[in-house]
């Protein structure tokens, strides 16, 4: 028996779970915060992942590792490996406008054909060109150009900028990705496997050196000759650590909602909707984002004055199609469809149709139709869908888990609640022993 070490460093916090690598059994955990915002400090990171790690037992009887992280964060550094400027994260939008420029100049049908995105606020694109338009200075000494996995993935395997705290070399050319990640860039393609430098160039202004990309079954070393495998952006190693294969969807109810399907093909849609992300075991994973998920049901059960329990008793005792009763549910706008302005709707309403059954019904059933649209999205450029796996918080509702499949058409399994990130990762690491 050898253990494995999973990380998973989201937005909110550091997950660590050390596994078993016959019985994938979690024998050890260790948890710490992040802290909030959109632009942080990576050495919060690199913080928060020693004390996690320090609280699952430490890593000396650990045989190899891996690190799944929050996708397409910027983190600039120097030609000494010193952080230049507090890391953008995923949900900084400050570079909406240099998404649409970048849209613009190249279109979004070439965009889409070279790297699989179009570009938004969100990916790494966007805000190299936001640095480069807003804080010139910056821009200007940025050597390397690496994600959040990528950046503590290389501070743990021994490397930084040589200072007190970690007297290794720089070692710029250690960084290491992998396919999933990358994929997130818009400078990276998934089905040709090569870092567009044309475009890198013109978000920044000059080339630099961005991390190697490592595949599924490859592995570095760190400093101790433990085994390191290529980590994974948090969608691609959820869908590891849940067993998803290809013809498999996982459903993600968060705060936001996430459609992401194992797939043998790439997917490239002018549109935007489906972004052609890659998986973290050699495969695809076309993934289509909507802003409003779980807080669905959350508004529902306040406005009625209940919990989420009686919610789902009550949505489960009115009939399909409560009664008439449509929840359009663009509380917060929209991504999918692209609707930012947009606001929620109900309609339906008549003496009969309007009671607190058919409500709660609604709903549950406008949740999982917007849901149900990145299904749609995702058949229409011919992803195989035979199951769909229920994640998130939002999965745990007992109406969600039996009127999803009336919604979807398909067979709906729903995995036990856990870090599947974490375990993504640990599942990675275990593959390279």
């Amino acid at each position: 028996m050898a253990l494995v070490m999973g990380i998973d460093s989201s937005t909110q916090s550091c997950k660590v779970v050390v596994v078993d690598d016959v019985s994938g059994r979690v024998l050890r955990e260790g948890r710490a915060p992040h802290p909030d915002g959109t632009s942080v400090d990576p050495e919060a990171w690199w913080v928060a992942l020693q004390r996690a790690i320090e609280l699952a037992g430490g890593m000396a009887d650990v045989a190899a590792w891996s690190i799944g992280g929050q996708q397409h964060g910027l983190v600039a550094l120097d030609e000494a490996g010193r952080v230049i400027r507090d890391a953008l994260l995923w949900n900084d939008t400050r570079s909406a406008a240099a998404a649409a420029d970048l849209v613009s100049e190249f279109g979004a049908a070439a965009l889409a054909e070279r790297t699989g995105l179009v570009p938004v606020a969100s990916f790494t694109i966007s805000k190299l060109r936001w640095l480069r338009d807003h804080e010139p200075e910056n821009a200007a000494r940025v050597a390397a150009v690496a994600l959040p996995h990528d950046w503590l993935t290389w501070r743990l395997r021994g490397f930084g900028p040589g200072d007190a705290a970690n007297a290794g070399p720089a070692a710029l050319d250690e960084l290491v990705t992998d396919r999933s990640d990358a994929s997130g860039t818009g400078y990276w393609s998934a089905a040709t496997g090569a870092y567009d430098r044309d475009l890198l160039v013109a978000a920044l202004g000059h080339d630099v050196i961005v991390p190697r990309v490592l595949g599924a079954d490859e592995f570095v070393l760190d400093a101790d000759g433990r085994r390191v495998a290529a980590g994974a952006g948090d969608n691609a190693a959820s869908a590891l650590g849940v067993g998803a294969g290809v013809g498999d969807v996982v459903v993600s109810i968060g705060t936001s909602g996430t459609v992401f399907a194992v797939s043998e093909t790439a997917v490239a849609d002018p549109s935007g909707t489906v972004a052609g992300f890659a998986s973290a075991d050699g495969h695809h994973l076309p993934l289509v984002c909507t802003l409003n998920a779980a807080r669905v049901l959350d508004v529902t059960a306040a406005l009625l004055g209940i919990d989420h329990d009686e919610l789902s008793r009550l949505a489960l005792s009115a009939e399909p199609g409560a009664g008439g009763l449509a929840l359009v549910p663009y509380f917060e706008g929209e991504r999918t469809p692209n609707l930012p302005d947009a606001t929620a709707s109900l309609s339906g309403m008549t003496l009969a149709s309007t009671t607190r059954e058919n409500l709660a019904r609604a709903a549950v059933e406008g949740l999982l139709g917007g849901l149900g649209a990145g299904l749609d999205a995702l058949r229409a450029h011919g992803v195989p869908l035979r199951r769909v796996l229920l994640v998130g918080g939002g999965a745990r509702s007992e109406a969600v888990q039996r009127i999803a499949p009336l919604v979807f058409g398909l067979e709906v399994e729903v995995p036990e609640p856990g870090e599947y990130v974490a375990l993504g990762a640990a599942e990675q690491a275990r593959r390279i022993l």
